[in-house]
């Protein structure tokens, strides 16, 4: 008897571990995103995301923006790397009717600050693994994790930034700041702001 709840009870377990892995697996396939390459034309970018966004507006520089909450998945054989889920997200593009920058918050809410720094760590983990490599790091080094770093981001009057670059490439602009949400006025919430393009600063 015992010898069979001990299997009804491993099956229970079993059963409770594929219902969860399936919700998992459900969840990220319900989650937009904006699956891009740097310079490529604009229809195969919208082609290949799960995210709706608009057309091109031929002969002008401008953007567009993703009709649903979408996270960012940039291609590239060697620098790529995948974003949170974010509901402030822009897509430029030229006149040709090429993709040629990105600006986001990779958030869909403002964060307390112990998710605001899981996200930015996770990104720049992400592009170290990558080969990205921090730039300007005496003016503006990498987020960490630290007693002053914490102290820096909850000060309104400072936050942070930093720049990594990929080879010749590409650069990103991460930056964090306090933000007051009327939501939740009693409490310390944060945007991060990340932008994408090609080489704008010296490194």
């Amino acid at each position: 008897m015992n010898g069979l709840t001990q299997l009804g009870w491993r099956h229970w377990v079993v059963a409770l571990a594929v219902v969860v892995f399936l919700g998992w697996a459900i969840q990220l396939q319900s989650e937009k995103e904006i699956a891009l390459k740097f310079g490529e034309p604009w229809e195969d970018m919208r082609q290949r995301s799960s995210a709706a966004i608009g057309p091109t507006i031929p002969g002008h520089f401008a953007f567009s923006i993703p009709k649903s909450d979408a996270r960012l998945r940039f291609i590239d054989p060697q620098y790529g790397f995948t974003t949170p889920l974010a509901r402030f997200f822009t897509v430029n593009f030229n006149s040709d009717g090429l993709t040629r920058g990105i600006r986001m918050s990779p958030q869909i809410e403002p964060l307390l600050l112990e998710d605001t720094l899981r996200v930015v760590l996770d990104l720049q983990e992400q592009w170290h693994k990558a080969g990205w490599v921090p730039i300007r790091v005496e003016q503006d080094p990498p987020f960490a994790d630290t007693p002053q770093w914490r102290a820096r981001l909850r000060d309104v009057n400072k936050g942070g930034t930093s720049y990594w670059q990929a080879g010749n490439q590409y650069q990103v602009m991460l930056v964090v700041n306090r933000f007051k949400d009327i939501k939740r006025p009693t409490e310390e919430r944060y945007l991060i702001k990340l932008a994408l393009a090609r080489p704008w600063v010296k490194p």
